[in-house]
């Protein structure tokens, strides 16, 4: 199993960064995806999903993400319950000197191709999370 925690602080109001955040949309604009578009109705909440698409190692990648949990502005779970491995990521979101410290937490079971270098996928996956928030910041604190 893979598993990793990462935190970054964004010069931005709690609920601003958790609302942005929730919308996984927005994750074209920061996360290293082709695409990501919402499959379910509103309101975001438990139960709500996404089809996100992207490159992994090379790899094409489409992934079904579902919120098994949200506490607005405090945290949310996303797993993914399609794609080459099972994971799950949990951010929690904390107001810190007039900004927010955002708090991620991953776990991924790997198989198949990728099961082969599960060290490497761990490795990659983790850079890839530390670079995905630091344009997070950087578009955050931009605007």
């Amino acid at each position: 199993m893979i598993t990793f925690e990462k935190t970054v602080f964004i010069n931005r109001p709690q609920q601003e960064v958790f609302d942005f955040m929730s919308n996984l949309e927005n994750g074209i604009q920061w996360r290293s995806l082709e695409s990501s578009k919402r499959t379910s109705d509103d309101p975001i909440g438990v139960g709500s999903t996404w089809r996100e698409a992207s490159k992994f190692m090379g790899r094409e990648i489409e992934l079904d993400i579902e919120f098994i949990s949200y506490e607005p502005p405090y945290q949310f779970i996303a797993k993914a319950i399609s794609g080459p491995f099972p994971m799950e990521i949990t951010y929690e979101f904390e107001s810190q000197d007039g900004g927010t410290l955002i708090s991620l937490s991953a776990k991924a079971e790997v198989s198949g191709f990728f099961k082969m270098a599960e060290g490497l996928v761990g490795k990659q996956a983790e850079k890839l999370s530390e670079t995905e928030l630091a344009a997070l910041k950087k578009l955050m604190e931009a605007e």
